[in-house]
């Protein structure tokens, strides 16, 4: 099979952000079923850096690890008898894919079931960090059933999955109280929903936002003990939902997902086109904290580590 050579962020050991090397590495031609894309953008999510942690599960055969699991880019290379997952396809065409595996790349031929047409109201950067935070949310929201007319606590409102919480639950007439810093208050509030600063007296705070009826659910996106203790106070334990805190879901018998769950993996997949048609028409937008060069992918990382990077971050190869 012809290949090509491309510029791919890798990780030959487990660690921190800072074990990561950018190295060149083949990339074959696109076969039947198959795209290749250049990449113009990678989107950037905890979930990168944590699958090169480490810990006592972590397999020594599984290096190195390729991080990175949506792009944005380019048509160079399409299989034979191939359409995109969206339809269509050519040379060309600006697209983005997700679920992935190696999108730090500079070029990479991946499933086209994956790939699908890019919104033009998307440039690259916001186009690579659609998907996996949408797909989150619109998870999230599916297990707690939330519904319009009800009002829901969401913690960790200004972060990445927040901020498409916040979308989501507006376009479907949910009320949303959003915890954030007071620095990221505006962005909650930019988005319709009603901010309220975390820290000492949270659960007081956040009782007198409530309405008459209570708290429908509440969905928590940071995984602190205070956001777990905040949302088991105030919504009934079988609407309460993580992202980040498994030890307490499992401990304290409430629900949490993530993309690894087949259920939730079958479900993410499913609505990615839903998504995409909501971006194209402007009522689900990214923000984009900063972009990265490839070479910068240890310094994007730590700062994706940290936990406030203001924004979704891209690295553009």
């Amino acid at each position: 099979m012809t290949t090509s050579t491309a510029r791919q962020v890798i990780a030959p050991r487990y660690g921190g952000p800072d074990v990561v090397e950018l190295t060149e590495v083949e990339v074959p031609q696109a076969g039947p079923g198959q795209v290749t894309i250049d990449v113009r953008a990678a989107g950037m999510n905890p979930a990168d850096f944590k699958g090169f942690a480490g810990g006592p599960t972590a397999d020594p055969a599984a290096l190195p690890i390729r991080p990175g699991y949506e792009v944005a880019g380019v048509v160079v290379g399409l299989g034979a008898d191939t359409e995109l997952a969206s339809g269509g396809g050519a040379i060309g065409d600006e697209v983005l894919a997700f679920r992935v595996s190696g999108g730090y790349a500079s070029r990479i031929t991946v499933p086209a079931k994956d790939v699908f047409a890019k919104p033009a109201a998307l440039d690259f950067p916001a186009a690579a960090n659609l998907l996996l935070a949408g797909s989150t949310a619109e998870d999230m929201l599916r297990v707690v059933h939330a519904a319009a007319g009800e009002t829901v606590l969401v913690h960790g409102a200004s972060g990445a999955v927040g901020v498409m919480l916040l979308q989501l639950a507006r376009l479907r007439g949910i009320a949303v109280v959003g915890t954030a810093s007071d620095a990221r208050a505006e962005v909650v509030r930019g988005f319709g929903a009603t901010p309220v600063p975390y820290g000492r007296g949270l659960l007081d705070r956040v009782r007198a936002l409530a309405p008459e009826e209570g708290y429908a659910a509440a969905l928590d996106c940071v995984g602190t003990d205070e956001a777990v203790d905040v949302s088991l106070a105030v919504a009934p334990k079988d609407r309460v939902v993580t992202i980040a805190a498994q030890a307490r879901a499992k401990r304290d018998g409430f629900l949490a997902v993530g993309g690894r769950d087949p259920e939730s993996a079958v479900f993410r997949d499913g609505v990615r086109a839903g998504l995409i048609d909501l971006a194209a028409d402007g009522r689900l937008v990214v923000p984009i904290a900063r972009t990265y060069p490839l070479e910068a992918a240890a310094e994007a990382l730590a700062v994706l580590a940290e936990g406030h990077p203001g924004g979704k971050l891209a690295l553009v190869p």
